[in-house]
């Protein structure tokens, strides 16, 4: 890829919406589509990107290598046309590659995916965002076990990547509990919801140290209400990434609805 030597990685955390809805044109993802669609107005174009979805998870992190990686529909119940979806970016096997070699470097045993392809926490929201599918784009699974302290440090395992013209981004959704959401489109005032994500903001966005930031997220579940927005932390795991790797507080970018229930996103 070629290397834009003036600027730097960037770094966002997101939440990504409900499987296809946001390109099925759903309502109660209005604020999200906006979001989104405006977002690449606030960053430079990248040579490259590399997504952390919320929907991959590997005994080891894991890389998609392929140089034409296929799309992944992994949802269900949705119409025909949420599986005809394209998303042509092409991939980058020599990132991989070198990114594989740096996790070593950390300690970090780490492996290449050369079939599996794109999955929604990818293609949705790049489609919305870089619609000509023209960067290279490469994924990477969590850990499975969803330990938090091994996502912040596979975040610092990517700082080598900090002086290169890349977008990382952690596709995720800051509040998760499926039977919590507004699915007809009503919204509902939800305190628990709210404090969990006010707690969320501060944590990201203070000017506390880098170290009582990441104690807080190796902790997040004495978060109040941690447990009723996240039964399964797959969601807010890939926000530990983001934050391993910046190293620094966050600027806040998304405070609005999505699905009826009250969701963030943050830039570094």
């Amino acid at each position: 890829m070629t290397h834009t030597t003036d600027r730097k990685a960037q770094i966002v955390y997101f939440s990504h919406g409900g499987g296809p809805l946001p390109i099925l044109g759903d309502p109660g993802h209005k604020a999200m589509i906006d979001f989104m669609t405006a977002l690449p107005s606030r960053l430079h174009k990248p040579d490259l990107i590399l997504v952390v979805s919320a929907h991959w998870e590997e005994h080891v992190p894991t890389l998609i290598g392929s140089k034409t990686p296929p799309l992944f529909y992994d949802y269900y119940g949705f119409p025909e046309e949420a599986y005809k979806v394209s998303y042509p970016a092409p991939g980058s096997p020599e990132t991989a590659l070198r990114i594989k070699d740096m996790l070593q470097k950390c300690g970090i045993e780490s492996d290449i995916n050369f079939d599996r392809g794109f999955d929604h926490g990818v293609f949705i929201p790049l489609k919305m965002m870089y619609p000509e599918a023209d960067i290279p784009c490469l994924q990477l699974s969590l850990i499975r076990g969803l330990n938090a302290e091994k996502h912040i440090y596979l975040g610092r395992a990517l700082q080598g990547l900090l002086g290169e013209n890349i977008l990382v981004i952690g596709s995720g959704f800051s509040f998760h509990n499926m039977r919590a959401f507004s699915w007809g489109g009503e919204t509902r005032e939800d305190a628990a919801n709210d404090a969990f994500q006010d707690w969320l903001i501060e944590t990201m966005t203070s000017n506390m140290s880098q170290e009582d930031r990441e104690k807080r997220m190796c902790e997040w579940v004495e978060a109040p209400s941690a447990r009723y927005c996240h039964p399964r932390e797959e969601h807010l795991l890939p926000a530990h990434v983001c934050l391993g790797m910046a190293n620094k507080n966050a600027e806040l970018i998304f405070d609005d609805m999505i699905l009826g229930k009250p969701s963030v996103g943050f830039v570094w």
